[in-house]
């Protein structure tokens, strides 16, 4: 008796197409695969009149609020945020707002030196006072703004934690960019 594969039989046996599209794929990673599918599919017009196409989605439905959602409902509506995103946009806003006031008087210095005529002696006093008195408000600007950042950090979840501002770091970038004159 004649040993028979059967798994080679003529019917079993995979088409040239079956080989050519197996060698085709093999070796590469999935997420290009996939993305040649997605291609191949819009090119083909497979995407084109499909339910909801061109139309905002439907944020509504918090599916991780929990038993928060219809209080943020409730705020949502009423054009509130919860505690946790306004004080993150409250620290962004502040953020902002003194480093334009850092931004102004760092260009105000650079104007000043490039002028034609030598900055007069009181030009210069009160732009050293002005460099002095921005210093300061800005590490007590910092300095309450990391504290908002600690409580933001203790009542949102990890994904909205951000990291605390690097006080020192700034105030030498600032005094870098902002020197005063001699």
């Amino acid at each position: 008796m004649d040993f028979k594969d059967w798994r080679n039989t003529p019917d079993k046996r995979p088409t040239e197409a079956e080989t050519t599209a197996r060698r085709k794929y093999y070796g590469r990673r999935f997420e290009d695969y996939i993305g040649e599918q997605i291609r191949e599919a819009q090119a083909r017009g497979d995407f084109d009149n499909l339910p909801g196409a061109g139309k905002p989605l439907n944020l509504e439905e918090n599916l991780f609020a929990g038993d928060k959602s219809m209080g943020y409902n409730l705020l949502k509506s009423n054009g509130y945020a919860p505690k946790e995103v306004e004080l993150a946009k409250e620290i962004r806003r502040e953020f902002e707002h003194i480093e334009a006031k850092v931004a102004r008087l760092c260009r105000q210095g650079r104007s000043l030196r490039s002028r034609r005529i030598p900055p007069f002696a009181s030009e210069k006093r009160a732009f050293n006072a002005a460099v002095e008195k921005t210093a300061a408000e800005y590490e007590r600007v910092l300095h309450e703004l990391n504290r908002k950042v600690l409580t933001l950090n203790l009542m949102a979840p990890a994904l909205m934690h951000q990291t605390m501002f690097d006080i020192t770091k700034l105030l030498q970038d600032y005094r870098e960019a902002c020197p005063p004159f001699d």
